[in-house]
């Protein structure tokens, strides 16, 4: 009402000279103007030529040009039958200037300033400024700054313009000194303020910022606190009022919350009412509310949803389920009514992909367990954005029902996806004294060129070995999921370019594969695969006696033919970066007959993610395996050992240093002496060659390795689904039960001995890039065998942990 009653005395006051008689307008002049066009004043001013002015019009006319903002000051005069406007326009603002915000952006001050009108080029009107103003002030009190000042300084300018400059003192944001809850006698002070999110300050308060007031917290505060009670039968709680308190230096805050907690209600009888759609013994099954218990509206809202979801599943993708609770205070009992409202069945239009930009929409299609033209199935639409996201092609997969314009029984499924890198690309060069320069590489890719194929070819070549490998698999050979995949692989070694005379020794080996994997449920499947492989043993001059025992009765070379049988399982949310599930594999290989060696080999995998909140996951996982020789091959062969330590072991440990050691060969004279070791020393009787170096990690038939992982998000950084931080615990180590005497004398882990498992603590990170998963782990050994070689960082690339 000032607004409008100020423009009105001062056109009263401007007019007063034309007061005297209306009259008719000749001509019209308008004197003053500078960067507002005639027309802009024009189009506002209701007055033409040829019409009758009188001060009410005047008046009218007055406010109208006040209105539009350009002008502060405004006259109106006559000279004759000519109506005279005198303007005085207001300043243009020639620039902004912004100093001292740190916790707002100036780019988003810029912003906010400019849909204000606040702008270079803009008409300055200090109404605006200070509404402006106290609207920085009032952001910044939400965010418990209260001690926040902001003086705004116009500067005047040349040609009627004016600069702007803003300073800004954020101050510090008050922290929450006291919490404190008023009225309750049933749950006691700590329960009631743990459940706020907002806290007093601790000693993680810097990392959480949790100590800090913001309206919009306390608001989730008092929500949580009200379905607290709710959910305890307490449905008459109230918070009666909430008082937030400042100290005069405005660095503290003090909440106060004052409840009145109610009697509490137990539950006195559960009924179903409308059109089920489906038998009501299997609605009963999913009642999670019973006769007798106390009364929980989460219980209560949980229930409608099961039911929702059950009708969904039927096709009913619009039901409406509501839980209708009647009070009795008389008893303090509630009734619950569960009032069923199914709707029509919908029925799957379009099934629709988007953001898959270089996976072929096939790939996505054979995923599908909701198919188009059937009804639309709430578990089948859910179990389908389960197997994409299980994939591991995309970071994100979300999915939409919108219902179809123009129908009331039909819906289009749209999966929206984000992919990420789903292969790794490896390259290496070295140098080595004695083996020269080495070259290497690998390429796997989980989605080839976006067909759902697998592909991997490696490359390694030095003076002395050449290391080739290609694998392929098809996961969907037959439309119903059966796999397909073969491998080759082959390597060798050349001593003749090798400048050394120590070595242990090397397998040149080539071979093929092809294995069939069948799907026998929705998370499981059987595979069955078939290798033939040659290898044959190089020792080189000196080697070690288990090495030279086997050869002697075994031979060097070998043909064998592998047949394995494997089962997995996978119930993960994600195929990379799994949050929730669980996943275990079980695999039995042996040589069948007709190979030249008889041994076998059977392991198992398996991992556990365990929530523990929204941001903190438990895992789990192990890793089992044993082997053994049978028939004529006494053990197994040194080969086939397994290995322990190392990245993708037990970290903080290096690369398999865990486990047996290897005797040094002995010459021995014709009277069994042992020859003198050192240079140039040669063979003895036997054929053997002295070696004075020490015992190295040799392998064993009994692998035992596992641990626990806590993983937790790293604090500033937004995205975490492609990245993974975990604190960790991991044990193992390797055993040999065919341990031989001078394995044992030397301390070997021949025996099973779960006291003699190696354990580290550390903090690890994998971080999905472009060239593939990267991994490092800063470790520490909290038991280390005798003989292991400890190894602080480690990092890999291309591998998850």
């Amino acid at each position: 009402m000032k607004r409008l009653l100020l423009p009105a005395v001062l056109a009263a006051l401007m007019i007063a000279e034309v007061h005297a008689e209306s009259f008719t307008i000749s001509d019209i002049r308008v004197n003053g103007l500078q960067r507002v066009s005639a027309g802009s004043l024009f189009g506002a001013l209701p007055l033409n030529v040829g019409e009758q002015a009188d001060d009410n019009r005047l008046v009218e006319a007055t406010r109208s040009l006040f209105k539009t903002g350009f002008f502060q000051d405004i006259q109106l005069g006559r000279e004759g039958d000519v109506l005279v406007i005198n303007v005085v326009e207001r300043p243009s603002i020639s620039g902004v200037e912004i100093e001292g915000n740190k916790a707002i952006t100036t780019e988003d001050l810029m912003k906010g300033l400019e849909q204000s009108g606040l702008a270079e080029g803009e008409i300055f009107q200090r109404a605006t400024l200070e509404g402006v103003r106290n609207e920085l002030l009032r952001q910044y009190v939400a965010q418990g700054r209260y001690s926040a000042t902001i003086e705004a300084e116009v500067i005047p300018q040349p040609r009627n313009r004016v600069a702007l400059k803003i300073e800004i003192n954020e101050g510090s944001v008050a922290a929450i000194q006291h919490i404190n809850v008023v009225g309750n006698s049933v749950f006691p002070d700590e329960d009631l303020i743990g459940l706020f999110e907002l806290k007093t300050t601790n000693w993680l308060s810097f990392f959480k910022n949790d100590d800090k007031y913001a309206r919009e917290k306390l608001s989730g505060d008092l929500e949580r606190l009200r379905s607290y009670y709710l959910d305890r039968g307490y449905i008459n709680m109230d918070i009666s009022s909430t008082q937030v308190s400042i100290t005069p230096d405005k660095k503290h805050v003090y909440v106060t919350v004052n409840v009145e907690e109610g009697e509490k209600y137990s539950v006195s009888e559960v009924k179903l009412s409308g059109d089920l759609k489906v038998p009501e013994e299997e609605i009963q099954k999913l009642m999670l509310v019973k006769q007798g218990q106390v009364f929980s509206r989460k219980v209560m809202t949980t229930t409608s949803e099961l039911i929702t979801r059950r009708l969904g599943n039927e096709g009913y993708t619009f039901a409406n389920v509501n839980g209708v609770p009647q009070a009795n205070d008389e008893d303090k009992t509630v009734a619950i009514t569960f009032v069923v409202d199914p709707g029509k069945r919908a029925y799957v239009n379009r099934i629709n992909f988007r953001g898959n930009t270089k996976t072929e929409d096939e790939v996505l299609r054979r995923e599908m367990r909701q198919m188009e033209g059937g009804w639309a199935s709430t578990y089948l639409i859910d179990q389908s954005k389960t197997r994409l996201e299980r994939l591991g092609y995309f970071k994100e997969v979300n999915v939409e029902t919108p219902q179809v314009p123009g129908t009331d029984d039909q819906v289009d499924v749209n999966y929206s996806v984000e992919e990420q890198a789903s292969g790794s690309i490896t390259a290496s060069v070295g140098f080595a004294q004695n083996a020269g320069l080495i070259l290497g590489g690998s390429i796997s890719q989980n989605n080839f060129l976006g067909t759902g194929n697998k592909v991997s070819v490696g490359l390694t070549r030095s003076e002395y070995q050449t290391s080739y490998n290609f694998g392929f698999v098809d996961p969907y050979w037959t439309a119903d999921g059966v796999s397909l995949g073969y491998n080759a692989f082959y390597r060798t070694t050349d001593y003749d370019d090798l400048d050394v005379d120590v070595s242990s020794y090397a397998v040149d080996s080539y071979g093929a594969g092809v294995s069939i994997g069948y799907p026998i449920s929705e998370t499981s499947r059987l595979t069955y695969g078939l290798t033939i492989q040659q290898d044959s043993i190089d020792t080189g001059d000196y080697t070690v006696d288990e090495i030279l025992d086997f050869l002697e009765e075994e031979g060097d070379d070998y043909l064998n033919l592998k047949g394995s049988i494997g089962w997995s399982e996978s119930t993960l949310n994600r195929g990379v970066m799994a949050t929730r599930g669980h996943s275990q594999s079980l695999v039995l290989e042996s040589t069948i007959p007709g190979s030249d060696l008889s041994f076998f080999k059977i392991d198992y995998r398996g991992q556990l993610f365990k929530p523990v909140t929204e941001n903190y996951t438990l895992r789990f996982h192990t890793e089992l395996g044993y082997g053994d020789s049978y028939g004529s091959t006494s053990d197994l062969p040194f080969y086939e050992n397994y290995y322990a330590g190392g990245f993708n072991s037990v970290r903080g440990f290096e690369d398999s240093s865990l486990g047996p050691r290897s005797t040094p060969s002995v010459a021995r004279d014709a009277n069994g002496n042992p020859l003198p070791g050192g240079e140039g020393a040669g063979p003895g009787v036997d054929g053997r060659y002295t070696d004075d170096q020490d015992p190295l990690p040799f392998g064993g038939n009994v692998l035992i390795q596992g641990g626990v992982e806590m993983l937790f998000p790293l604090p500033f950084i937004k995205d975490q689904r492609s990245l993974r931080t975990a604190l960790f615990w991991d044990v193992g180590n390797v055993y040999d039960t065919n341990c031989s005497k001078t394995q044992k004398q030397n301390g070997s882990t021949c025996d099973l001995d779960i006291g003699e498992l190696a354990s580290s603590v550390g903090l690890g990170v994998t971080w999905v890039t472009a060239l593939g998963p990267l991994s490092f782990s800063l470790a520490a050994p909290i038991k280390k065998p005798d003989d292991a070689d400890t190894q602080v960082f480690q990092f890999s690339l291309g591998q998850t942990f």
